[in-house]
């Protein structure tokens, strides 16, 4: 089991991980890219994936529900098979979050060859929460390092993540945990 120290209290660093820069891309809502490792959007068209693939990209992650108004899951992960991505629908309920879709995300993004990855939901909020998660479980940045990177490939309205943590540790089975705790994150 992954064992992952937070470490912080209220994040206000200004420690600055790679560049991520803002696009404007056709058919991608809020797209935020990390130099070359991944990118978090909020809602795509299927008809922007043959871009995500000229952009170097290997692999898609739809963190969106399939009930979300303009989720169009079937149509994208045909038009990921068409132009050769990787295809992952990760259904994650910002509300109501699964730790198993945390489970499947780490899964997903530590397979060999899924990066450079492109992590979309519907405004990007809960890609480039999944993204933390993977930098703190994975990666194990410190939580301020993590949430500053996050804070920039947060999208739109969540331009700011504040994460209130204690010197606690997580085990991966206590998930759900490291979500109630999420959820009380300030996202705006």
């Amino acid at each position: 089991m992954m064992t992952v120290g937070l470490f912080g209290a209220l994040w206000t660093s200004a420690v600055r991980a790679q560049e991520v820069t803002k696009e404007s891309v056709d058919g991608i809502v809020n797209f935020h890219r990390l130099e070359t490792t991944v990118a978090c959007s909020g809602a795509i068209k299927p008809g922007a994936i043959p871009n995500i693939k000229k952009m170097g990209f290997v692999s898609i992650i739809n963190l969106r529900e399939p009930t979300e108004s303009g989720a169009n899951i079937e149509d994208e992960a045909a038009a990921a098979k068409a132009v050769g991505l990787r295809y992952y629908s990760i259904p994650l309920n910002a509300n109501s979050p699964d730790t198993a879709a945390a489970d499947r995300f780490l899964e997903a993004i530590s397979q060999k060859g899924t990066e450079p990855a492109f992590i979309h939901c519907a405004g990007g909020g809960r890609a480039a929460t999944m993204w933390f998660i993977k930098r703190m479980a994975v990666d194990h940045w410190d939580v301020d390092r993590a949430a500053k990177e996050a804070t920039d490939l947060a999208c739109g309205r969540h331009a700011k993540v504040r994460i209130v943590v204690g010197r606690e540790f997580l085990m991966e089975n206590d998930m759900a945990w490291f979500f109630k705790m999420f959820r009380r994150a300030t996202l705006i």
